[in-house]
């Protein structure tokens, strides 16, 4: 039973791909999580909120020719842009996300 706020590390490469902008511009929170405009697939969806559909999503993002066509604003994925280096640039679940999928 998975639910909740479903977040996809991503990096800041992949977030430039996808023209996915910051959701703010002056980050307040005292983690400094780096939260991106929420996404959804474009196409293979239907409401959005389903396991089935949100998995469709991360797929879209995560996709080696994924373009931000492929996604529509706003969605029920919230894409978190990791800092460049990774967890030796911030110590945070984001970067070392982004690690750890770069590691496998």
């Amino acid at each position: 039973y998975g639910r909740g706020l479903i977040c996809l590390t991503l990096t800041q490469d992949r977030c430039r791909q996808l023209n996915l902008p910051l959701m703010v511009n002056q980050n307040r929170s005292s983690h400094g999580t780096a939260f991106t405009l929420s996404i959804e697939a474009a196409t293979g969806v239907t409401t959005g909120i389903s396991a089935a559909d949100r998995a469709r999503t991360i797929q879209a993002a995560v996709a080696h020719d994924a373009r931000p066509d492929h996604l529509v604003q706003p969605g029920h994925i919230f894409p978190l842009m990791a800092q460049a280096g990774g967890v030796l640039t911030r110590a945070g679940h984001t970067e070392a996300g982004c690690d750890l999928a770069a590691l496998a």
